[in-house]
């Protein structure tokens, strides 16, 4: 009788943890059903495994990125290889400094050990003498070895700008685009003062972005996918759109609207443009069935949203979205 009442309060208790639970999973999977899958997507050039810092809008470190096509290992990256070890304790010379020091170390307790040392014909007393002798040695060598490898290896940093006195603010003053799409709340320099000026067009194409893109996900064009966001990005997007055909149903987003964002950084490389800006926007996410019009995830409420998103230009062309990541 006692097992029999433990079991069905184990039951009661299974069942209220699952009662809790799962509301908070059915929320997860109506967030993570927008544009992005919820994840962090792109590629941000040579700083694609470095997070970008941290703004007003989103003062949080930014997601790693879940999908990307960009190879761990390369410039400014989070699995950047150690530095092989060189100089004269390493590298091609075989630890040739440091092969010196052991022996001469080893020399001299051996010495001691038995009696001898450097001065191992003087006696007991020189054979100390001479050991710590050998110690002085090994370290005024080893000191000098190390300050002249870190010179050696010591990155050389370029000089850049200086940081700005103060964040400013920057209102676009564009309205009603796209599905809702609101104005700027202050989109300004972030961080630091990056060496691309990000002009007041650069922002209206931003802003204007986040909206056309929101729409064409929805109505499932991914022929304006391909043309708003990168190659990398559009495949992305189609593959999460034909998840959706294959599970018979569809996701909608509407009443976007751009409450603040902030640039993160902005920079050139290998001739093309990039800009990240955080931006927290509104708007309502819902999948319904394709067959009947049920909804199965999310709701016509709208919801709070944080993204960092990554912008590319090539010369004489315009914007397209490279990254989405998530804040942590």
């Amino acid at each position: 009788m006692s097992f029999m009442q433990r079991k069905s309060g184990l039951l009661k208790a299974m069942a209220v943890a699952l009662s809790i639970a799962l509301p908070t999973v059915l929320a997860v999977s109506a967030a993570d059903a927008r544009i992005g899958g919820g994840s962090s997507s792109g590629s941000r050039g040579t700083r694609t495994f470095s997070a970008p810092p941290p703004t007003t809008t989103a003062p949080g470190s930014a997601s790693q990125f879940n999908r990307t096509i960009t190879q761990p290992g390369q410039p400014g990256g989070f699995n950047t290889a150690a530095p092989a070890r060189g100089g004269l304790f390493g590298g091609r010379f075989g630890g040739m400094l440091g092969g010196l020091a052991a022996g001469f170390l080893g020399a001299g307790l051996f010495g001691m050990l038995f009696g001898g040392g450097l001065f191992s014909g003087l006696g007991g007393f020189a054979s100390i003498l001479g050991l710590i002798l050998q110690i002085v040695l090994v370290v005024f060598l080893v000191r000098m070895a190390m300050a002249w490898w870190q010179r050696r290896n010591q990155p050389a940093y370029a000089a850049g700008p200086s940081p700005a006195d103060g964040q400013q603010s920057f209102r676009s003053g564009l309205s009603g685009l796209g599905s809702g799409l609101g104005g700027f709340g202050g989109f300004g320099g972030g961080s630091n003062q990056p060496p691309l000026q990000i002009q007041p067009a650069d922002y209206e194409a931003f802003e204007r972005l986040l909206g056309e893109i929101q729409q064409a996900w929805s109505n499932e064009d991914v022929g304006r996918l391909r043309l708003l966001s990168t190659p990398e990005m559009a495949s992305y997007f189609e593959r999460d759109l034909e998840q959706n055909q294959a599970r018979g149903v569809v996701n909608k987003v509407s009443g976007v609207k751009l409450l603040q964002g902030d640039l993160a950084e902005a920079w050139r490389e290998n001739g093309a443009d990039y800009a990240t800006v955080a931006m927290r926007f509104t708007l309502a996410d819902k999948t319904t069935e394709r067959a009947s019009g049920r909804v199965v995830e999310g709701s016509d409420q709208p919801q709070e949203v944080t993204e960092i998103w990554t912008f590319l230009r090539h010369p004489g062309a315009d914007w397209q979205l490279s990254a989405i990541q998530q804040v942590s």
